[in-house]
């Protein structure tokens, strides 16, 4: 574990250092995937070719899995989740909330995860057991048992008519919260409910790459990870919250839940 956590801070620190710079430079590839909103750019390719050419070199026996595309079936219980660029729409506008997210799950679920934020250098850490990190230094949940008081996160999708499904869910929520964000980065977003900056995120329709290593880094700081209903969390459905304010939370997203 420790070595997997060792790696995983090496390889996104030089690919978040090499993204930033070319990020100064300018975007000159912009492609789209899922819908128009979905872009991918150069740098979210050289990254992810970054990071899977230092796990094949260090960890040869691991599977990996990327987001744009990267999949090698190794022949380790270990399996390697990257999101090379999340956020790569605040990457491409030159907005500071983006992220390299590399992740890592044993038969028993997420192991390790690291999270680099290059424009705040900050390096979230967590692994299984042993805690989390921000730049070395232990993190942990804000103590909250108000809902009224939570400053509570959410994302929406790419396709525009599930974006408007997931905001009729806000009308619902601002009044019993103390206010909500949208960053645009669901690893940024679990670490900062990680390091107590939020007091809760919830956001559908995630992939493993998004997951993995905020989920450690957030449970690991003491936050409950879960699915809207308060069961095992899943890509489909992630909320993470501070303890006192969950059972609040699943019960409000039960009653303004989008149609």
């Amino acid at each position: 574990m420790n070595e997997c956590l060792a790696v995983a801070q090496s390889l996104a620190r030089e690919a978040g250092d090499m993204a930033m710079a070319g990020r100064r430079r300018g975007v000159s590839s912009v492609d789209t995937k899922s819908t128009l909103t979905d872009m991918v750019t150069e740098y979210d390719r050289a990254s992810e070719r970054l990071i899977v050419d230092g796990l094949r070199t260090q960890r040869p026996n691991d599977s990996i899995v990327g987001e744009e595309g990267a999949a090698h079936q190794g022949n380790s219980d270990l399996t390697w989740f990257i999101d090379p660029i999340d956020g790569t729409t605040n990457f491409y506008f030159d907005l500071p909330m983006w992220a390299v997210s590399i992740g890592v799950t044993d038969t028993n679920g997420p192991l390790a995860g690291v999270v680099y934020v290059p424009a705040l250098r900050e390096l979230f850490s967590g692994s299984r057991g042993a805690g989390a990190h921000l730049n070395g230094q232990p993190i942990s949940v804000r103590k909250n048992d108000r809902l009224s008081d939570a400053l509570v996160c959410t994302g929406f999708s790419y396709s525009a008519d599930a974006r408007v499904r997931q905001s009729r869910r806000i009308p619902g929520m601002v009044d019993k919260v103390r206010d909500i964000r949208r960053f645009g980065a669901a690893a940024i977003d679990l670490c900062f409910v990680a390091a107590g900056r939020l007091d809760a995120y919830f956001e559908e329709n995630l992939h493993m790459w998004d997951l993995v290593a905020g989920q450690v880094i957030a449970a690991e700081a003491g936050a409950i990870v879960t699915d809207f209903a308060g069961n095992s969390v899943r890509p489909e459905e992630v909320m993470a919250s501070t303890p006192a304010i969950h059972g609040d939370l699943v019960a409000l997203l039960a009653i303004v839940q989008a149609d």
